[in-house]
């Protein structure tokens, strides 16, 4: 039973699913920062705040929501930017 274990953790598949799970948790941080301390100040600047967290609709509290999503698509828009400047130079 142990040496199935070894043969299945040392296979080329687990192996490369480790490396790329250490590889995104380092890239997140890149991204987290890049969102959070150039993109949205840039975006306060221009909208005239980043936080819309005290935003109601009556007594729904909606603002946190639209936090989330706007934060989602600035984060997505980053990591399809980069993926696509990534691919042109490997071409």
């Amino acid at each position: 039973m142990l040496s199935e274990l070894k043969s299945f953790l040392f296979r080329g598949d687990v192996l490369s699913l480790a490396v790329a799970v250490v590889i995104a948790g380092a890239f997140q941080k890149i991204v987290d920062s890049l969102v959070l301390d150039v993109i949205t100040p840039a975006i306060g600047m221009i909208v005239g705040q980043t936080d819309f967290s005290g935003l109601m609709l009556g007594e729904i509290k909606i603002g946190n929501l639209i936090t989330v999503v706007v934060n989602f698509l600035i984060v997505g828009t980053v990591l399809f930017l980069v993926i696509k400047a990534a691919s042109k130079k490997v071409e």
